[in-house]
C-alpha cells in the first residue's frame, strides 16, 4: 500500500535544526517502509498557536506492508524516539517532529485511533503544497478531488 505522510518541525533537537529533524524522520520512515517520493522542504508560518517559531514542512510517499493502524503506531513511536512527548505539548504547539498519516491508498477509515483521510488535510496549505509536489494526482477518496485540486481551493495555511 502507498501512504502519504506529512512531516513538520519547528524546534532544534539533538539532530539539529528543524530541517535536520525532517531529514532524520525521513531516514527513519525508510526503516518502516520504502520511500518512493520525498518533497522539498517548505518554511511556513504556524497555524493556530501563533507565538512560536516558523515550521519546516514536507511530505513523503511510503510503500508499506503495514496496515494503517500499525503504520500510525510506528509513526508515533518514531516521534517519541526523536523526543516528542505529545502529552506535554499543546496540540498545535512547538514540536521536534510531527508526523501525520494523510492518505493510505484509497482507504476511508473512521476508528477511535485513526481517521483516514486525515480530516483536516484539505484545509492545510502547509500539508497540501508539499504533497502536491510529489503526488498531485493522488485522489482524496472522500472528496473525489486530486491533491492539486484541493490545494487550488485551499484558502489558507
Amino acid at each position: 500500500m502507498i501512504a502519504a505522510i506529512a512531516l513538520g518541525s519547528n524546534l532544534t533537537s539533538q539532530f539539529g535544526d528543524p530541517s535536520a529533524n525532517l531529514h532524520e524522520a525521513v531516514r527513519r520512515l525508510g526503516d518502516i517502509g520504502t520511500l518512493t517520493a520525498v518533497s522539498s522542504f517548505y518554511v511556513t508560518k504556524p497555524v493556530g498557536l501563533l507565538d512560536q517559531p516558523d515550521f519546516v514542512n514536507a511530505a513523503v510517499l511510503l510503500e508499506t506492508e503495514l496496515g494503517p493502524l500499525e503504520l500510525l503506531r510506528g509513526m508515533l513511536l518514531l516521534e517519541h524516539q526523536m523526543g516528542r512527548d505529545r502529552a506535554k505539548v499543546a496540540p498545535k504547539g512547538p514540536r521536534i517532529i510531527d508526523l501525520d498519516l494523510l492518505l493510505y491508498s484509497d482507504l476511508m477509515l473512521n476508528d477511535p485511533e485513526l481517521t483516514l483521510p486525515h480530516p483536516a488535510m484539505h484545509e492545510r496549505k502547509f500539508v497540501l503544497e508539499p504533497l502536491a509536489e510529489i503526488a498531485g494526482s493522488l485522489i482524496h477518496p472522500g472528496f473525489k478531488k486530486t491533491v492539486s485540486e484541493l490545494l487550488a481551493f485551499c484558502p489558507h495555511g
